[in-house]
């Protein structure tokens, strides 16, 4: 679940954080889920516990995630902020998409009709 890229440029603890963040946005974390204990982690990734502490309280300090002494770190309530980033991340991807299909000569028209197509489903509408 946790991986890190030791050859990368970006330190450590913000790769965690990073990962960390995905995971929440994604809905791989749950709300008031616990995260793995900072020792326990440590030992999975075989890193340094500070470097972990310094992820958990970046987190914590961002909002996305909370701690409650003796019990542990908890994802934190979806709350505007991430709520946004999430919706920037959705719009990002779809714009992407949006761009390849009309490159390809998918119509607009069409990708209209397959949006109306998921809303009606969303909605109700289409029980297929």
């Amino acid at each position: 679940m946790f991986e890190i890229d030791w050859k990368s440029r970006v330190p450590i603890y913000k790769q965690l954080v990073e990962r960390i963040k995905e995971l929440i946005l994604e809905e791989v974390l749950k709300e008031n889920e616990q995260l793995p204990s900072v020792r326990s982690l440590s030992k999975e990734l075989t890193i340094n516990p500070n470097t972990i502490q310094k992820a958990y309280q970046e987190l914590e300090r961002e909002g996305y995630i909370y701690s409650i002494p003796g019990k542990g770190n908890f994802v934190a309530p979806v709350k505007s902020k991430i709520k946004a980033e999430k919706e920037e991340k959705i719009k990002s991807q779809f714009k992407k998409i949006v761009f390849e299909a009309l490159f390809i000569g998918i119509s607009k028209n069409e990708l209209i009709k397959i949006i109306e197509e998921i809303e009606k489903k969303l909605s109700g509408g289409d029980k297929s």
